[in-house]
């Protein structure tokens, strides 16, 4: 069997992924409330109750907003680095002790087969990072929620078969929105969320001769739209010799419709 994979859930309001090998069953990251977890998982036709584990990239709540319920009503094991879980844990409220597991930064761990890697990323948040996955010879990368992709995380995610990747912004409809000075600022900074532009140079830079999808992740409801983030994203990386259709395609994500379960 392959390593399966579907963005239940991706934008400023939510993130959740879900990957599936013949073995094991993961979410990464909980977004949205406990019933719309389960609403996304009938879209894919697999239910929280089979997952293994939940695995938390960080504690905003666009990441973590129904984890305390899916964890407690499925008595699921919750992943995640001691600083992270010292950020969230008032906010998800009781656990058992045997839910809370320690993952910590730039560690491997293996369940069977599937080798999950943590690699850290640039963010406001307490320690944030990110998971590569690791099956059968494929790699699945997710990296989103970081305000640049520094030469060490290229190193990491380096050629691999598929990316969830940040395409947050249009920074001219960032500029010209609504959003006050202040978290215009933040966003644009280096512990902020990288632009479709940046997105598409650090993707130009790390995807190799075995990367076959690219999806467009944790695009922002205010700052950006599908259709301008994927003529952004084409654009740059045509100017870097690199054409969409030839050998990789760029799929979209959505804050509330799942993508289609498909094999890396």
């Amino acid at each position: 069997m392959s390593l399966f994979f579907s963005v239940l859930a991706s934008g400023s309001k939510g993130n959740a992924t879900y990957i599936e090998t013949d073995q094991h069953r993961f979410l990464v990251d909980a977004g949205v409330s406990g019933k719309q977890m389960e609403d996304l998982f009938k879209q894919i036709d697999r239910s929280p109750k089979d997952l293994s584990g939940i695995l938390v990239t960080h504690e905003h709540s666009d990441h973590i907003k129904g984890l305390g319920v899916l964890a407690r009503k499925y008595q699921l094991p919750i992943y995640a680095n001691e600083k992270t879980w010292q950020a969230m844990e008032s906010h998800i409220g009781d656990l058992a002790i045997d839910q809370k597991n320690i993952f910590r930064m730039e560690a491997v761990h293996s369940f069977g087969g599937l080798d999950i890697q943590s690699f850290g990323v640039s963010h406001d948040a307490a320690e944030p990072m990110f998971y590569e996955f690791h099956y059968k010879g494929k790699k699945l990368v997710i990296i989103t929620d970081t305000g640049y992709v520094s030469e060490r995380m290229k190193s990491i995610i380096h050629n691999a078969d598929a990316y969830i990747f940040e395409s947050n912004h249009d920074v001219h409809m960032l500029r010209m929105g609504r959003y006050p000075w202040s978290v215009k600022r933040r966003i644009l900074s280096d512990v902020g969320h990288v632009s479709n532009e940046d997105a598409a140079i650090a993707m130009s830079e790390v995807m190799g001769d075995r990367t076959k999808r690219i999806y467009l992740a944790h695009l922002s409801q205010d700052n950006n739209m599908k259709e301008l983030a994927r003529m952004s994203v084409s654009q740059t990386l045509q100017s870097k010799g690199i054409l969409v259709g030839e050998g990789f395609d760029l799929y979209d994500t959505d804050p509330k419709t799942a993508t289609s379960l498909v094999a890396v």
